[in-house]
């Protein structure tokens, strides 16, 4: 393939136009602020990006599973189907993901895991990445446990994490969600740090003192804002305001369907905690089938209308992809820009592969990355895979 000169494209959260160079290999080259063209002479083809964006592809901090996959349920049987239905993914501009894990029995999770790692080391580069695991769980309150399975939940004490992670470590395990007023020295908190897992805050009663002080200790995320948690009050701010004024490089996780946050509150997250929203999916199973009646364990979920719920009502997650979140809230917000950010770039920076946005994409063949198009006139955000034959 002949080289191919892109210009007048932009990159999420950085000023102006851009340009880059394609090589013979499809890999980009030459990532730099848009100058003039009359330097390099008319010898080169030109591809005009007229203004659209372009970015790494897709990070999901937490799904629970895609094809009627439960990852917290898996079964070696089921590891071929787990590979196609991660191609599956990868074609829908998602990057990698954290696969989540709810509150359940610990030899439970510690199977998945172990079936997780074997999927990991077998992965091809048609597939999303997985991550290391998100454990949503065990150790949340018990009255706002949500979906997890009252049984199951489990005070957090060192012996049990001891029991839960033994012979497994960051590779295995990325991300824990906690409730931080079961934990107030921080115990299970600093253990966490030291091993490398990022810790999130969520399905908690925590005051906004109570969160400060573990963000303070090392705590770095919010899962899903508003959801699982006490609600931002005038008097009483809750985790929310804590995770929108830690000092610390605090981020908060927001499901932009729509259902979870309102739209008006989810606009309102991202001017309340400009440069911190990183968008996650929280998808379930059913993910990528049909609105219907799906098993989850011994117990029943309906998908009807893009929401998952109990039999009894309760809300348990979403048929909304990561990157129709992005489209959503770039609709209700008219700005794309952060959009792209939240389901991008930041979720790197949570998990600590942080950069700008010209590092993760110089020496990236093209059709790893994500080409979105915004109009205006309507709040239509797209996006699409970039095709050098498209110029």
């Amino acid at each position: 393939m002949a080289e191919l000169h892109c210009c007048r494209l932009r990159l999420p959260g950085e000023p102006g136009f851009w340009r880059f160079r394609l090589d013979g290999q499809g890999a980009i080259r030459d990532l730099r602020p848009e100058a003039s063209r009359a330097a390099e002479g008319r010898r080169h083809r030109h591809w005009d990006w007229q203004g659209d964006w372009l970015s790494p592809a897709a990070v999901d901090l937490q799904i629970n599973g895609l094809q009627g996959l439960w990852f917290g349920h898996l079964e070696t049987r089921q590891l071929d189907r787990l590979h196609q239905a991660l191609v599956w993914l990868r074609q829908r501009g998602v990057d990698a993901v954290c696969p989540t894990l709810v509150t359940a029995p610990l030899a439970r999770l510690r199977r998945s895991l172990t079936l997780l790692r074997q999927v990991r080391q077998q992965q091809s580069a048609a597939e999303t990445r997985l991550l290391g695991a998100h454990l949503e769980g065990p150790f949340l309150a018990v009255s706002k446990r949500g979906a997890h399975p009252r049984r199951h939940v489990q005070s957090p004490d060192p012996e049990r994490l001891e029991q839960l992670m033994h012979g497994f470590d960051a590779e295995d395990v990325a991300l824990l969600t906690m409730a931080p007023e079961l934990d107030p020295r921080h115990n299970l908190l600093g253990r966490l740090v030291e091993q490398g897992v990022v810790v999130s805050l969520g399905h908690t009663e925590a005051s906004q003192g109570q969160a400060a002080a573990a963000f303070a200790a090392g705590a770095r995320l919010l899962t899903h804002a508003f959801n699982a948690m006490p609600p931002l009050h005038h008097r009483a701010p809750g985790p929310v305001a804590a995770a929108c004024t830690a000092s610390e490089p605090v981020f908060l996780g927001l499901v932009a369907d729509g259902v979870h946050v309102d739209p008006a509150v989810a606009v309102l997250l991202t001017r309340m905690a400009p440069g911190r929203v990183v968008l996650v999916s929280d998808a379930l199973a059913p993910y990528g089938l049909a609105e219907g009646r799906y098993p989850w364990g011994n117990r029943w979920i309906t998908v009807q209308d893009g929401t998952w719920r109990l039999e009894d009502g309760t809300m348990a997650g979403t048929t909304v992809g990561i990157l129709e979140g992005a489209c959503r809230l770039a609709r209700w917000s008219r700005d794309p820009d952060e959009a792209i950010l939240a389901a991008t770039v930041r979720p790197r920076v949570v998990l600590g592969h942080g950069g700008t946005v010209v590092q993760h994409l110089r020496d990236t063949t093209l059709p790893r990355l994500l080409r979105w198009h915004w109009q205006p006139e309507t709040g239509r955000l797209t996006w699409a895979t970039p095709q050098p034959s498209a110029a």
